[in-house]
């Protein structure tokens, strides 16, 4: 039996009686219902409700209306036809302002940083706009999110600029972004400005961020360090700072200070471990692929008394999968309907990507086909691994309907998404196609990564390119040298006007214009696939 013809989905005959399933010892967990409750716009509000006046006693009594004193100085009465144009042009004004404010709303919702900055701009120009440290929060966070700390920088300038005060959530917030840009340096510079500010000190988010940023750039002398400025200020690490800090150690191959950190968490009496301490460490030999230290982490915190949730379960799913352990996923994928855990977008995302990376396209096709019929949505990382897994099996014309049923949806195309676009290119040995696709990542603001890098290098060199190879190799070495983005965007580019102040670069998006430039993987209608939202 193949591997690829192992597991359906359905999963009543793919349960192998010789591997013995994980049972837990108690289950206590039960499905959480939310009540969704739909609010109404502030303008339909405020325009059905109308406030009544009551007067005091012995205040204008027995006075009609009518003989209530004007509020004009010449004591005339407003036309009724001047009160309705003020009223009208109030509720035009309301409508408008929230038609702004939604739009903005959206934009952010869907992560569209590039149109939410847009969409503010245009807020701010009207005459009803008003600062709110809510709104820079929210754009702040976002464009962090999406790597531009150089714009959280001058959102955050603007905001001060507008009269509004600082806080420490919006300096930590403006710290992340450059945390997520794995400016260090940055960060910690913001870190000594908010301790010079008493209404702005720093707390454990703050340093979670910072510690998180220093793991991931293996930077653990900074850590030692940072922790010591905790104690200072008597400031304890709570469980998600130490998560992250085992993540890291583990990921490092740090076993050693990992237990440490673990036993710590153990003897407090302020971070024990939880669920997610227990989703780290498995995740760790996960994703090293041992499978053995993973099981038995596994069997460690359930007598610890940690009981597993759905994310537990999709974490030693994705595991058997890279392993193409098939009898063993599909058994925790029986076990979790047997316990009511629901199937999540992680959990079919897992079993894609299982067989992505297997070249299965049967299987990995027939699983998405499921996902949608029960209704669940895909993202991004569902299509990053249907579009490798095509690529992988050659079947390219799939690739080119995937890329294009991802724009119908709307769903975001972030780096990974577009490394998987090269990768099929790539693995089509389409390079004209392969040099579009990258070219559009930077028009739509989406900064390349090493794999991006990685990929196209090797390309050029499969076709003995080393010239364009080497071309890329300088392009990336600038880029994490200096993270001089703002030079990449003043490289031909045209920018509105509107926009120059925040460096939102505006350059035209390019497209395919004869048939003949299509290759081997003929993506005529990339551009439509990857649309302008």
């Amino acid at each position: 039996m193949t591997p690829s013809s192992s597991l359906s989905l359905s999963f009543s005959s793919s349960l192998l009686p010789q591997h013995k399933p994980i049972k837990p010892k108690t289950h206590s967990l039960q499905p959480t219902k939310f009540t969704f409750i739909k609010c109404t716009s502030t303008a339909t509000s405020s325009s059905s409700t109308v406030k009544k006046r009551h007067w005091k006693q012995g205040e204008y009594p027995g006075v009609s209306q009518a003989s209530v004193p004007s509020r004009s100085l010449n004591n005339k009465k407003t036309p009724i036809k001047n009160i309705k144009k003020k009223i009208d042009k109030k509720n035009e004004a309301k409508a408008w302002a929230n038609t702004v404010t939604e739009a903005l709303s959206e934009c952010i919702d869907k992560k569209q940083w590039v149109q939410a900055l847009e969409v503010f701009e245009m807020l701010k120009e009207q005459a009803f706009y008003e600062p709110k440290e809510g709104t820079y929060m929210r754009l702040i966070v976002l464009v962090g999110k999406n790597r531009q700390p150089e714009l959280a920088r001058k959102l955050f300038d603007g905001m001060i600029e507008e009269g509004l005060e600082p806080t420490a959530e919006l300096y930590t917030a403006l710290l992340g972004a450059y945390c997520r840009n794995n400016d260090i340096d940055e960060a910690m510079l913001i870190l000594e400005q908010m301790k010079t500010l008493p209404l702005c000190q720093p707390d454990v988010f703050t340093f979670s961020i910072l510690i998180k940023a220093c793991i991931d750039a293996t930077r653990f002398d900074l850590v030692e360090s940072l922790y010591e400025q905790m104690a200072e200020r008597e400031i304890s690490p709570n469980t998600v700072t130490q998560n992250t800090v085992l993540s890291g150690y583990g990921k490092a191959g740090k076993f050693d200070q990992m237990e440490k950190v673990l036993l710590g968490m153990l003897e407090s009496t302020t971070c024990r471990p939880d669920v997610w301490t227990m989703n780290t460490i498995i995740s760790v030999f996960g994703n090293m692929g041992d499978i053995e230290m993973m099981e038995r982490w596994y069997e460690k915190f359930r007598n610890f008394g940690i009981e597993p949730e759905t994310r537990t379960f999709n974490i030693l799913i994705g595991a058997y999968g890279k392993k193409r352990m098939y009898d063993k996923m599909s058994t925790v994928m029986e076990y979790m309907r047997k316990l009511s855990f629901p199937w999540t977008t992680s959990t079919y995302n897992n079993v894609i990507e299982a067989f992505s990376d297997a070249g299965d396209a049967k299987n990995m096709e027939y699983t998405f086909d499921q996902m949608r019929s029960e209704g669940m949505k895909a993202d991004t990382k569902t299509f990053c691994c249907l579009i490798r897994g095509f690529a992988n099996a050659g079947i390219f014309h799939k690739v080119i309907s995937t890329v294009q049923l991802a724009g119908k949806l709307e769903i975001p195309e972030n780096t990974s998404f577009f490394n998987a676009v090269i990768f099929a290119c790539a693995k089509a040995d389409d390079l004209m196609e392969m040099e579009r696709v990258f070219k559009r990542m930077k028009e739509k603001e989406c900064k390349p990564d090493s794999m991006t890098y990685t990929l196209m290098m090797e390309a050029y060199r499969k076709e003995g390119m080393t010239d364009k190879a080497y071309d890329l190799e300088l392009e990336q070495q600038i880029l994490d040298g200096s993270n001089s983005k703002e030079d990449e965007e003043t490289e031909g580019h045209n920018k509105h006007p509107r926009f120059v102040s925040l460096g939102i670069s505006t350059a035209p998006i390019c497209c395919v214009e004869t048939e003949q430039e299509c290759r081997t993987m003929q993506f005529l209608y990339f551009p439509l696939a990857l649309p302008l939202h």
